[in-house]
């Protein structure tokens, strides 16, 4: 066989890893891993195990104790034991921990590969090059949080001990992602790892020991599902992130409702992979080969919906094919290989399953002529075309080595064909104009767009999707405040249910009887009676009538989102545009201040000098988010590749308001202001005891310029009300200030679009207090961060 013939069909033979080490670090636990709980090693209390298994083989790597309730509360124990002290330690000490954490990843970075890819499955170049490199990057940039949270962070603190449960995909990555942040700001942590996954984590803890990390501030605690489960309900857990399956997902949700827990959830995806016909056609197959065959499609930001435009879909799909039959899957170890074997028997069958009823539906299916490795569990890379965009396979997330391909004719529709998901995690444009990239970018629904490229990622940009791929951050700036909470909602007190006055009867006389003054509800910048037809009387606390309100039903939130959603002009309006609006708002109340004092007297019995103070407070709160509208800017991420990335803000979209039942007219403006102030639509529900400090507003609203529709009133019972709000789907996001009952109604009817919620769990904020009701803790719930990567030069 001549040379030449070598470089025309460029074969290779096998190149293997070699597994020595690895295979006598698990001699050396004898197979058999306990939990790593206060710094040890310790056995299941139940003496219970399961098996980790070899996905390239099916062959037994180890026995790993299986957790139960008495592990998951000695692990908590200890985390909680260890918290105050390690938040108590200077920055500087928690930077120099991660700092050691970072060159124990660098030092024993062969072993952890080669760890990962037995365990896992996926191939060692990928370990060695991709995930074991980039946790090292993840404590190093953490280790500089740490450092600089006296200054970066001098107004938050800890959330406290956090329960972090990570995915079979990226297992030592993902522990990276999470474990990092968390240490670095002075949080304890209780890591479950992925069943089918366990020994990276173990490894981790070993060393990280050796590193020095004080006992109780890592623990590891092993298991299967139940295992998570008692981690997310455990009630002296302050903190939940998950990294999934939506389903899993939506059942931590309902589960932590009303706990007070804070949450983060990155869940599934579909994500789009567009290309454009200007595109570098070369550039975009190689593309599409790091986005769904990079870790056998084993990824929630796989680029598994190739959006081509009509034009150049023949030729791409030609060019695609070809490319595919140069593939190689074989053994992981293999270092020649690009694809390796997928996690479990289980998900094989679910992909094979899945494809088959994709081809039933219509879907041509192309597999290239490849070799599969005889035993374990292997699937070739697969290419779907001729695929209806609402066939299973193109709304499914099938997690395996699967793209299935669409055409499209205009940027708008490509648009409308990549947003037609309930997910939304990540997005690639391929375009050679970059004025049409940026623009396509700039409408996907979707957390990270890479320009011209595809799974890029770096600690210095957050990551994390919306609708049902999610919500929360991890990476950057804005991923540190998933495990941070604001200093001055501290020592907030639960606050005492409103007392309902009863109604005085009013004897009448034989003078004029006075006008009815039953106040609408406003819905798409006009006054509307309410769909039922009924009202409800406000009282004085003396049970004196002082007005009627219109008692809100169903119909009339449909109605109220169906406006919100038609002004979405709002959202690109200029920041510029929004500050001025906020500031005619400001102007038109101020001209009115005795008027809406007198009415907050009169509602609530307070002082006119306190009702008045009120009110030159939600003036000046006005001209806050006015100003803050055109400087609440993005970020320019310099990741340490050729190109940026920006973290850009963005409008949640439709946002639901159910405001404090105290200060009628501030909390009013409190919650309303920053959410419009950066391009939201809102449907407010007043105060339920005093709602005419609301009512009054819209008429300040109509004079004020507020285009029809991004602020919309339905006064009536803010339960009743919130459990609308709460389950539709048309709704991106809930806010809901009251009682405890209603934090945790809100958060458990959420699930259904897995919409982002801010509640105070019934705990009072002072209103009137600047560092607690203003600014950016405000701002970041009403925003989610986008991150467009641009990657430039040769």
């Amino acid at each position: 066989m001549s040379v030449a013939r070598f470089f025309d069909e460029m074969s290779y033979g096998p190149a293997p890893e070699a597994d020595a080490e690895a295979r006598q670090w698990l001699a050396r636990h004898d197979g058999e891993f306990g939990h790593f709980i206060n710094g040890a090693f310790v056995a299941a209390a139940s003496g219970k195990t399961f098996d980790s298994f070899e996905p390239a083989t099916g062959t037994l790597l180890a026995k790993v104790a299986l957790g139960g309730s008495e592990d998951v509360n000695a692990a908590v124990a200890a985390a909680r034991k260890a918290q105050a002290p390690w938040a108590k330690l200077p920055g500087h000490a928690r930077a120099r921990h991660l700092y050691a954490l970072a060159r124990m990843i660098q030092r024993h970075a062969r072993l952890i590969a080669v760890v990962e890819a037995l365990d896992n499955g996926k191939p060692i170049r990928e370990t060695r090059d991709i995930d074991i490199p980039l946790a090292a990057r993840h404590f190093y940039h953490h280790a500089g949080w740490a450092q600089l949270q006296e200054t970066e962070f001098a107004d938050h603190v800890p959330v406290g001990v956090v329960g972090q449960v990570i995915p079979w995909n990226f297992p030592f990555l993902m522990l990276a992602w999470k474990v990092a942040p968390a240490l670095a700001l002075g949080n304890t942590v209780i890591l479950k790892p992925a069943e089918f996954t366990p020994l990276t984590a173990l490894l981790f803890a070993e060393l990280a020991g050796a590193a020095g990390l004080p006992p109780g501030v890592l623990n590891v605690v092993t298991g299967e599902g139940e295992t998570g489960a008692l981690i997310v309900e455990h009630e002296d857990i302050d903190k939940i992130a998950f990294t999934g399956s939506t389903e899993v997902g939506r059942l931590i949700r309902e589960k932590t409702a009303g706990s007070g827990k804070s949450l983060t959830l990155e869940l599934g995806g579909k994500s789009p992979f567009i290309v454009f016909d200007d595109a570098d056609i070369d550039a975009a197959v190689e593309g599409v080969v790091d986005a769904i065959w990079f870790n056998q499609g084993q990824v929630c930001c796989a680029g598994s919906r190739l959006l081509v435009q009509e034009g150049v879909a023949p030729l791409f799909h030609e060019r695609l094919k070809r490319r595919m039959a140069m593939l190689r899957v074989g053994l992981p170890l293999d270092k020649a290989i690009d694809m390796a074997a997928i996690i479990a028997p289980v998900q094989l069958q679910r992909i094979e399953t899945l494809v088959a009823k994709g081809v039933s539906e219509g879907a041509s299916m192309h597999q290239p002529r490849i070799e599969l490795p005889k035993g374990g569990s292997f699937y070739p890379p697969t290419l779907l075309t001729d695929v209806q965009p609402t066939s299973v396979v193109a709304t499914e997330e099938i997690f395996g080595p699967v793209v299935v391909s669409m055409t499209f004719r205009t940027p708008e529709e490509a648009i409308q064909l990549a947003n037609h998901s309930r997910y939304g995690l990540a997005a690639s444009v391929w375009s050679e104009t970059i004025g049409l990239a940026l623009h396509v970018a700039a409408k996907l629904a979707a957390g990270v767009v890479w320009v011209n490229a595809t799974n890029l990622f770096d600690a210095s940009s957050g990551f994390g999707g919306k609708r049902e791929s999610g919500f929360g951050r991890e990476g950057g700036k804005e991923g540190c405040y998933e495990y941070l909470k604001p200093k001055a909602w501290l020592g907030r007190k639960l606050r005492l249910e409103p007392v309902q006055p009863a109604l005085k009867p009013v004897a009448g006389d034989f003078g004029l009887p006075a006008l009815d003054r039953t106040a609408k509800l406003f819905i798409g910048g006009k006054q509307a009676r309410p769909d039922g037809n009924y009202s409800r009387p406000i009282l004085s606390p003396k049970g004196k009538p002082v007005g009627e309100v219109g008692e809100g039903n169903r119909k009339d939130i449909r109605n109220a989102v169906v406006a919100a959603r038609a002004a979405s002009a709002w959202s690109s309006a200029t920041a510029h545009n929004r500050a001025q609006i906020l500031y005619y708002i400001a102007e038109n109340l101020s001209s009115r201040v005795a008027e809406f004092a007198d009415r907050i007297v009169a509602m609530t019995g307070a002082s006119a000098a306190n009702a008045k103070a009120e009110v030159e407070a939600s003036i000046a709160r006005l001209f806050s988010y006015g100003a803050w509208a055109d400087k609440y800017e993005g970020t320019v991420h310099q990741p340490p590749l050729r190109g940026v990335a920006l973290a850009m803000p963005e409008p949640q979209g439709v946002v639901g308001v159910i405001c404090p039942p105290e200060a009628p007219l501030l909390g009013f403006i409190s919650l309303v202001a920053p959410l419009i102030a950066v391009g939201n639509r809102v449907i407010a529900v007043p105060s339920e005891p005093h709602p005419l400090a609301a009512t009054d507003f819209y008429s300040v609203l109509e004079t004020s310029d507020v285009p029809a529709g991004v602020v919309n009133i339905v006064t009536g019972s803010a339960v009743e009300l919130a459990k609308t709000l709460a389950a539709h789907n048309d709704v991106d996001a809930l806010w809901a200030c009251g009682s405890s009952e209603l934090s945790t109604l809100v958060e458990k009817l959420s699930t259904g679009n897995l919409k982002r919620t801010f509640v105070d769990y019934g705990k009072a904020i002072d209103w009137m207090d600047r560092s607690a009701a203003e600014g950016p803790a405000f701002l970041r719930r009403a925003v989610d961060v986008k991150n467009i990567w641009i990657p430039y030069g040769e």
